[in-house]
């Protein structure tokens, strides 16, 4: 299919830039311009992938404007107060100075929806794109649309409790999805109160196709390099067919997407504003390590004892293996191994196919809670969940050590 090979190129020509950058140069000046060429490509890739997710709608107005008519709801409901209270962020680098300073000492009306648009207007909420005009003096929400940071980044706080610097790729479990699609005045009752039930830090992706409700806790978008099956269910073999998936189906940007499986096939519009852009988008998430557990967040000596529980008695290692801690690239597992299981619906039996990856454990200390429905809320509930329904016989100070161990991944 036309969107495999492109993809396939774009990982092709990564590899390439990856293979001469590690073998060097032999000493000719020609092979060094060559070299320092590639990398340069390379990272303006990268670049053009990091505009693409932070800044990038890929022509989902039509969906969230036209249709769902947020931007009437924004204009006349939203202020900072409210976005923040649903889990919006705000990147303080996109902020003025006066801006920031009103902002730290108070000045700045937190409660006019007035303020909200012009964050909007400097691009400073993070996934928002709006285009806002200005009438008579007063802010006019004309467009709006999301992107892929939406949901896949969040902030470190250092302005204020939801604004600072962008962390791109950090799920952002404080985002009340569904309390927002609600806002729509295009629904009826009925429907926004599905909404309202997914909760914080999840999202269904599958309802709008199946019309079954059961979110699972959004994922991370880093620690991805290495990893082919980057699903919950590993639906498809690298990040582009799941931006696909999502740029087209649930954020409703103008493309197409088909996958016999499921089986589904959308197309929004007349043009393809998706497929030009996968190849930069996959550079710049396999670009986001996952981040390093912050110092003293754990305790290296009972890590040191959790790592031979996990390579031994708890058996965690037979399938967190390898430099990933996941054998995603190899196995698919049936829905019996998932600790979420049973659960109806199942979210296996919604997806192309019906199997679970394993999940990759860098930076498993940030992205609580765990299991794809979320079902623990911290690292010694996925120990004891383990060692109930697995019988590994685990003492609660193990269950403990090896919490501290995943903690330090």
């Amino acid at each position: 299919m036309k969107r495999v090979a492109r993809a396939a190129g774009a990982g092709l020509a990564l590899a390439g830039i990856v293979l001469v950058s590690a073998c060097g140069g032999g000493g000719d000046d020609g092979d060094d311009a060559a070299e320092q060429a590639l990398k340069a490509r390379g990272r303006s890739l990268v670049s053009q992938g990091r505009h693409i997710f932070r800044y990038e709608t890929f022509g989902d107005e039509a969906k969230w404007t036209d249709t769902l008519r947020l931007h009437e709801a924004v204009s006349a409901a939203v202020d900072p107060t409210t976005a923040l209270s649903v889990g919006l962020k705000v990147d303080a680098d996109a902020l003025p100075e006066r801006i920031k300073r009103a902002i730290g000492s108070g000045a700045l009306d937190l409660k006019s929806p007035q303020t909200t648009l012009r964050l909007l207007e400097l691009d400073a909420v993070v996934g928002l794109k709006g285009r806002v005009d200005v009438e008579h003096g007063v802010r006019k929400l004309k467009r709006l649309g999301i992107t892929c940071a939406l949901c896949h980044s969040t902030v470190d706080d250092s302005l204020a409790s939801g604004i600072g610097r962008r962390l791109d790729g950090w799920p952002n479990r404080d985002l009340d999805v569904g309390a927002i699609i609600a806002l729509s005045p295009a629904l009826d009752e009925a429907q926004k109160s599905v909404f309202r039930r997914w909760g914080r830090g999840k999202y269904d992706p599958r309802f709008n196709v199946d019309g079954q409700s059961k979110p699972v806790v959004i994922a991370p978008a880093y620690g991805l390099s290495g990893v082919h099956k980057i699903t919950f269910t590993g639906d498809g073999d690298d990040i582009a067919y799941w931006n696909r998936y999502v740029a087209v189906t649930q954020m409703g940007g103008l493309g197409s997407f088909s996958d016999p499986r499921l089986p589904l096939s959308v197309t929004n519009g007349t043009v393809d504003r998706v497929s030009g852009k996968l190849p930069a988008l996959q550079a710049y998430q396999l670009s986001l390590a996952a981040p390093p557990a912050p110092r003293g967040s754990f305790d290296a000596a009972a890590a040191q004892r959790g790592r031979l529980l996990f390579e031994g008695k708890a058996r965690c290692i037979a399938c967190h293996s390898g430099p990933q801690f996941t054998d995603a690239n190899s196995t698919l597992h049936p829905p019996i191994d998932s600790m979420a299981e049973p659960e109806s619906p199942s979210y296996a039996s919604r997806s192309a196919t019906k199997m679970y990856r394993t999940t990759p454990l860098k930076g498993a200390w940030q992205h609580a809670p765990y299991f794809h429905d979320g079902s623990a809320a911290t690292l010694e509930e996925v120990g004891d969940t383990y060692n109930r329904k697995r019988g590994l016989g685990l003492t609660p100070k193990e269950v403990g050590d090896l919490a501290h161990y995943l903690r330090s991944l």
